[in-house]
């Protein structure tokens, strides 16, 4: 990758805040706090609820699988990138602001509509601004900044993330928020208007803060007319993947990261809802332990950014895929009374407040090495990509990219949905994940670093 044209720390800075607008989405809406509500709360049927919630995502990964390389080939073609992220980001902020409406009782079907439609509007856009990355910086600064753009963005999950347990979210028990108040706005938790309320902020927040990025980052210059970038967009995108033929380490590397984002993929939809079902916790508790994760991400993405710089992006991608594996093994062998697969009984007595059984302090531990590896393992994916393509092809290859990461992402939470349907049991089927963190990450050791080198 060419050293790209000087561009001001203003407009990288801009670029990274993209993360730190986005975010709040996946830590928010999709993991902590509305997700878990859909699951425990919306219904009178957990399990159910969890099948569904894993057929939203289905849904949403397969036509971001479908669309996301072909929108990216166009958009080498057409040129700019912010057209296309602000025309992305009005669906996103429209679908989660209607989450509102998603009250207990209320018909499944629309708030799972809603959450594809933000969903797929989210992926597009990171397709966008993944792409326009190997243009602000060097190849020797791009692992720093994606690693330090990611640990933003679990920093603004982070603050939204306290903001809604601290002031926003009752106890069941007591009506009360986490620092002993009543609810602002006289939010009912009764009614989840707390989970609820997470939409319209999500959106108001993203609203707000890809404006720096849309003001100061500069963008590609005007290239085609859309009709022609289409055609040439998808002639493009078909000599793309002809290309992978040559590139045979660039296509082994895609493939690794599609089995082992699968895995990332199905802790992130899946992790807190999970939690919800097995131990019952309302969203002050899953709050509590989001932010417990979101803290610890944010060092694990900055110590992974100077990582990144000395040892390169493959060596942290592997470490963090190591911590993942243990912590979903650890995970899925949790549960009231027990640990590792009831190898270690604990105690059932409850010390009350937050995580008051011994395996709730067990799970949440756990807990913690997702947040340690979550943030690098992805960041470090994207700078591994961006050390690997040129300049005129990062349009096509992060749409490929985004494929790679959506492509058969339905498969892990298809499996989960199936296993789940089958057993009864949701552990089983959280314990397919592992199936895919271990394979990308016996790939990826056979991958050579950067992709575009000699393969083994």
């Amino acid at each position: 990758m060419p050293p790209p044209r000087s561009v001001s720390r203003r407009g990288i800075w801009g670029w990274m805040t993209f993360d730190w607008a986005a975010q709040p989405f996946f830590t928010v809406v999709v993991t902590f706090v509305f997700g878990p509500y859909f699951v425990a709360r919306l219904t009178q049927d957990p399990v159910s609820a969890q099948a569904a919630w894993a057929n939203m995502a289905t849904i949403s990964s397969l036509v971001i699988a479908i669309l996301s390389p072909v929108l990216g080939a166009i958009a080498d073609r057409s040129g700019p990138r912010k057209p296309w992220i602000l025309c992305f980001a009005a669906v996103k902020i429209v679908s989660l602001s209607l989450l509102w409406f998603a009250a207990p009782g209320s018909p499944l079907i629309w708030p799972l509509v809603l959450m594809i439609l933000a969903s797929i509007a989210a992926e597009f856009s990171i397709v966008f601004n993944d792409s326009m990355m190997p243009r602000l910086v060097g190849p020797d600064e791009v692992g720093r900044v994606s690693n330090t753009a990611w640990g933003l963005g679990y920093l603004g999950g982070m603050i939204v993330l306290i903001l809604v347990v601290a002031l926003l979210a009752g106890s069941p028990d007591t009506g009360l928020t986490l620092i002993g108040i009543e609810p602002l706005f006289g939010l009912d938790p009764a009614l989840g208007e707390d989970a609820r309320i997470t939409g319209p902020i999500a959106a108001v927040w993203y609203l707000l803060f890809i404006l720096p990025m849309l003001l100061f980052t500069p963008d590609a210059t005007k290239g085609q007319p859309m009709r022609q970038a289409v055609r040439s967009g998808l002639r493009d995108l078909r000599g793309t993947i002809g290309e992978l033929r040559e590139k045979p380490g660039i296509a082994k590397f895609l493939i690794a990261r599609m089995l082992y984002q699968d895995g990332v993929n199905g802790l992130l939809i899946l992790g807190g809802a999970f939690a919800a079902g097995m131990f019952g916790w309302a969203t002050i508790e899953i709050g509590v332990y989001g932010i417990l994760l979101n803290v610890i991400a944010i060092f694990g993405c900055f110590i992974a950014g100077r990582l990144d710089l000395r040892l390169g992006s493959k060596v942290v991608v592997v470490i963090s895929l190591v911590l993942l594996l243990i912590a979903t093994v650890g995970i899925v062998s949790t549960g009231p009374g027990f640990v590792f697969f009831g190898l270690l009984p604990l105690g059932l007595e409850d010390s009350g407040g937050l995580f008051g059984t011994a395996a709730e302090k067990a799970y949440v531990a756990f807990g913690l090495l997702i947040g340690i590896a979550f943030g690098p393992v992805q960041a470090s994916s994207r700078s591994y990509l961006a050390r690997s393509v040129s300049l005129g092809d990062a349009g096509r290859y992060f749409g490929i990219y985004a494929l790679s990461g959506r492509a058969t992402s339905f498969m892990a939470t298809l499996l989960f949905s199936l296993v789940t349907y089958a057993s009864g049991s949701a552990r089983l089927g959280m314990a397919t994940l592992v199936l895919f963190l271990a394979g990308g990450l016996l790939l990826l050791l056979r991958t050579p670093y950067p992709a575009n080198g000699p393969d083994r």
